[in-house]
């Protein structure tokens, strides 16, 4: 290459990579870090996500913030909670979902309201799902940082914590866990096989889509079958692992079955899915 061509090369180099510094996204520190806090209660999930503003030497409550004002409780956007079942706040009934957090502030009471508009602010009063008032008390030392934390775990409630400068705000949530596990063991002891029959089948299923140790497969789907006779799901996977062993006759026969189960069911799909299957395996016998 010329002395020419290689400095037209190398400047076109340069420009690309020039161009591609420009495009990419600067980051730098920000001055309100997000923070997001998943939480277990009992055998439900909650799930805070908020930005993170410091005190850095300023007032907060009555001034930074101030009283008997709507404040989105954080920086930036609101701060959003998401609840995967339903749940009582102070008493009050919420369905699961995930919303956006609100307070006013005032020096001996604070309105917490949780909204269903999760972008904003300002919120819209008409979305709010649940509003109530709590006492705040004074930190024990000063919060630099915005926090908020999930406290005072038992096996089926807790307190969100609202944590600032001076301030502490929290509130009660409260899950119906003992239904939700009752009926999980109800389920089980309906069927106690079906966790393992489940497992069987799952590991049989990732040997046959990583293609390794066919005759492993083979056997695990037959533990999850002899478990269950029901699924035609298992039964289909057996039919492919038996088609991968070259072993059409029995790829054919729990195909078959399958496609009778999916048809009780009420699968369509399955029932075309295995259909296709044994024509194409019966001219392979």
């Amino acid at each position: 290459m010329s002395h020419s061509l290689l400095k037209q090369a190398a400047v076109a180099f340069i420009l690309a990579f020039t161009a591609q510094e420009v495009t990419a996204q600067l980051e730098t520190p920000q001055p309100s870090p997000k923070g997001k806090i998943e939480q277990k209660v009992g055998v439900m999930n909650v799930t805070v996500s908020y930005s993170r503003p410091g005190v850095k030497g300023r007032k907060i409550f009555g001034d930074l913030v101030p009283f008997g004002q709507e404040w989105r409780t954080g920086a930036n956007e609101p701060t959003t909670i998401t609840f995967s079942d339903p749940v009582k706040i102070e008493g009050q009934d919420l369905p699961a979902g995930t919303y956006s957090l609100y307070t006013i502030p005032q020096e001996h009471e604070w309105t917490v309201i949780i909204n269903k508009k999760t972008s904003g602010p300002p919120r819209d009063a008409k979305e709010d799902a649940v509003s109530f008032k709590v006492k705040p008390s004074r930190a024990a030392n000063l919060v630099e940082t915005f926090t908020i934390n999930i406290a005072d775990i038992s096996t089926n409630a807790a307190n969100l914590e609202i944590a600032w400068e001076n301030t502490v705000v929290k509130f009660g949530m409260e899950f119906d866990v003992d239904t939700k596990v009752m009926a999980a063991i109800k389920r089980t002891m309906e069927n106690p096989l079906a966790a393992a029959a489940n497992n069987y089948y799952q590991s049989a299923s990732y040997y046959f889509a990583t293609n390794r140790e066919l005759k492993t497969a083979l056997e695990w789907v037959n533990k999850s079958l002899e478990i269950n006779k029901n699924p035609y799901w298992v039964w289909r996977l057996k039919s492919e692992i038996q088609a991968a062993l070259k072993d059409y006759k029995g790829a054919i026969a729990s195909a078959e079955m399958s496609k009778e189960r999916a048809k009780t069911a009420g699968n369509e799909q399955f029932v075309k899915i295995n259909e296709a299957a044994i024509a194409q395996w019966k001219g392979m016998k």
